[in-house]
């Protein structure tokens, strides 16, 4: 089983990982159906409240997981980033065993805030919004909604359909001709993907 890593805390923005962990966790359509779930993950075990007042509770301490045991770690933004330094650290613990992080809205923060996105492409939701950071990858800001780089995918906070895409293409999750028919759907809101995705 590949497990993809959820992180939860106070604040977490409800719409950015949605369609992240319905595509992860719905065999539907999927390359090898099954082999992949969506696991939660906090600090502690203690119930967090999303921005949208949802309860929502870690089925794992980031004490428990070793990043070698998993797929990727997901981190949705959140009202604030302030004080997420744990996650900061689980960052650069996933990133040093070789396992992809997905960071969106807030979250690249944390990732500059690493360093993780020194020397790689990367966005967010404003160049602005990272320099506060201290960090040293103004050169490579790219103004787009999503971007993957060596490992390291980055997103907009209006952006959760490409920040989604993003990760299903690096895990590999569909073929590619599946994802297209998906990105044909829910990116560019064309019926036709639909019927494209039923003759798969």
């Amino acid at each position: 089983m590949h497990t993809v890593h959820l992180a939860l805390y106070e604040g977490l923005a409800d719409w950015e990982y949605g369609y992240v962990a319905a595509g992860i966790n719905n065999p539907e359509f999927q390359r090898a159906p099954g082999t992949f779930e969506i696991r939660t993950v906090g600090v502690t075990r203690d119930s967090v409240t999303t921005i949208g007042g949802v309860q929502m509770t870690p089925g794992l301490t980031l004490d428990e997981v070793d990043p070698t045991q998993s797929t990727m770690l997901v981190l949705p933004g959140a009202q604030s980033w302030d004080g997420n330094d744990p996650f900061v650290d689980a960052a650069l613990r996933w990133n040093a065993a070789g396992v992809p992080v997905a960071g969106i809205c807030g979250a690249t923060l944390g990732l500059a805030r690493a360093g993780l996105l020194d020397h790689r492409r990367h966005t967010s939701n404003a160049r602005e919004q990272l320099a506060p950071t201290g960090y040293q990858g103004a050169e490579h800001y790219v103004d787009a909604p999503a971007v993957t780089d060596d490992g390291i995918i980055t997103a907009a906070a209006v952006a959760p359909v490409e920040f989604a895409r993003e990760v299903f293409a690096l895990l590999g999750i569909y073929e590619p001709t599946v994802l297209d028919a998906w990105w044909q759907l829910y990116g560019k809101k064309d019926p036709a993907g639909f019927y494209a995705l039923a003759e798969n």
